[in-house]
């Protein structure tokens, strides 16, 4: 295999995990979801299998996600347009300070754990 081409399935591989974890979702959970067995998606994001089309079409539909964004094409920031993002920022105007600051720590600790990996 050629570096290039195993860069690149690491790179998919780490978006699939991202996305898995920001869906809430284990790797078993996504699996069933998926109709595949739990390794085959932990090979998948480690990068030591390949994903076809159509798997990473399934993968995508499942996390609500694009492929444009499991493949690298799209941008990893958010649009501050994005529905979503809108509706987290209205729900987050709900909450009591003390509620802010637990969230706060609580998005701090995912994003270390992301970086550790």
């Amino acid at each position: 295999m050629k570096k290039n081409e195993a860069n690149q399935r690491e790179a998919i591989g780490s978006r699939l995990r991202e996305a898995r974890k920001l869906a809430g979702l284990s790797q078993g959970q996504a699996a069933h979801l998926l109709d595949m067995h739990r390794p085959t998606v932990s090979e998948i994001e480690a990068g030591n299998r390949k994903v076809s089309a159509e798997e990473l079409s399934r993968f995508a539909k499942t996390y609500d996600v694009s492929v444009a964004f499991l493949t690298g094409d799209a941008p990893e920031s958010l649009n501050t347009e994005d529905p979503r993002l809108q509706l987290a920022a209205r729900e987050l105007q709900k909450l009591k300070p003390q509620e802010v600051d637990k969230l706060l720590r609580i998005l701090s600790a995912m994003r270390t754990g992301e970086q550790k990996s």
